[in-house]
């Protein structure tokens, strides 16, 4: 952006709180809007002119939100105009601005633009700021009236009104995402206590196997806690990457098993709300694989066609002799991957791995929410 020298005549005692005020609002540089150019429209409509513009008056610039029958985007500060009109909360009116010694010296006047008449209303915030004004402007002289001076007020308020209205929803938003991020926090804690409390109750039973049983119970909401971790570790979002989150959950899965845990696929977004789920199979299928003494675990997250393959292969022991591909799994830990898969609108196979050394595990669901 080009630097101007700014007249210091048009430098408003609050300066920089002002500017601060502006840049609260994250205004500035944004795309044009259908709701300021429907309100600059009905300014040059009503009034009978043929511009006018939002301005918000930056630190070395005036930059237009809308400017209805004008192509200019932006102008330097200098007085005369918008950067004058900020100065008092009273609209600033120039019927005549080729003989008004307060806008002589404004290039918009004095060049080839040849500005006659302007009428600015401030846009003031809440708290008394002036970013900028709603202003008519025209090439020939005119007289503008109280009822006109009125409706450029009203559609000053318009204006400002939809400012706070954006203002209030990103900030609501702001302390929505807080608040989710750390009950995310508390219940990330809360469900590592619970695991730690049976581990610890675990060690304490005489009959290795109820310690067996807690210690398994451990494991589980160990999982949780931990697939819950991963999947908000990022800002909210409506989706996660692929390959970012199971990259992390093999990381981690490398490191409390280890062996190698490795994540492999294709770059796909996640909706959020199946995040968990196919966390919680792949730890589940990954815990299995370890107990059977495999050495590598490869997790693999692809798209075919309308459907989404994961898939989780190890190197151990392989499945046992007589195994029933179709029979209903009976351990806890396939029916819970098979809960899983049955809650992404999938279905869960069981295969024997390549070069018959281990297992495949492979949960098949479709790309789109099996509840639309």
């Amino acid at each position: 952006m080009q630097a101007y020298c700014v007249d210091q005549s048009i430098i408003p005692s609050n300066e920089a709180a002002r500017l601060a005020a502006l840049k609260r609002y994250d205004i500035l540089d944004t795309p044009p809007d259908g709701v300021f150019d429907r309100v600059t429209a009905m300014a040059a409509r009503r009034l009978g002119v043929p511009i006018a513009i939002v301005s918000l008056v930056d630190e070395d610039r005036i930059w237009f939100k809308s400017h209805h029958g004008l192509a200019v985007e932006q102008i330097e500060r200098a007085p005369g105009l918008c950067a004058s009109a900020i100065l008092g909360d009273d609209p600033y009116i120039l019927e005549n601005a080729a003989a008004d010694p307060r806008s002589l010296a404004n290039p918009l006047v004095a060049g080839d633009f040849g500005l006659k008449f302007y009428a600015g209303v401030p846009l003031q915030t809440r708290d008394g700021y002036n970013l900028g004004t709603l202003c008519v402007i025209d090439r020939k002289t005119r007289t503008i009236g109280q009822d006109e001076i009125e409706e450029l007020k009203a559609l000053a308020s318009m204006i400002m009104d939809q400012m706070e209205l954006r203002l209030s929803a990103r900030n609501a938003v702001a302390t929505a995402e807080m608040l989710a991020r750390e009950i995310d926090h508390r219940v990330m804690n809360s469900l590592q206590f619970v695991s730690s409390m049976l581990t610890l109750q675990s060690r304490t039973q005489k009959s290795q196997e109820a310690a067996a049983a807690l210690k398994e119970a451990a494991n589980r909401v160990a999982a949780v806690a931990r697939v819950h971790r991963h999947s908000h570790t990022d800002n909210i979002a409506d989706s996660v990457s692929s390959m970012v989150y199971l990259g992390r959950l093999c990381e981690d899965l490398s490191g409390i098993l280890g062996i190698s845990v490795t994540a492999t696929g294709d770059e796909l977004a996640v909706p959020r709300a199946r995040v968990q789920p196919i966390g919680l199979i792949v730890n589940e299928l990954a815990m299995n694989a370890a107990k059977h003494g495999t050495d590598a675990i490869t997790v693999s997250y692809r798209q075919a066609g309308d459907e989404i393959e994961l898939a989780v292969a190890d190197r151990g022991t392989g499945l046992p002799d007589g195994f029933d591909l179709k029979a209903t799994p009976s351990g806890l830990g396939m029916k819970i991957v098979g809960a899983l898969a049955s809650q992404l609108g999938g279905r869960f196979e069981v295969m024997a791995g390549e070069g018959g050394r281990g297992a495949r595990f492979v949960i098949t669901f479709p790309v789109g929410d099996p509840g639309n």
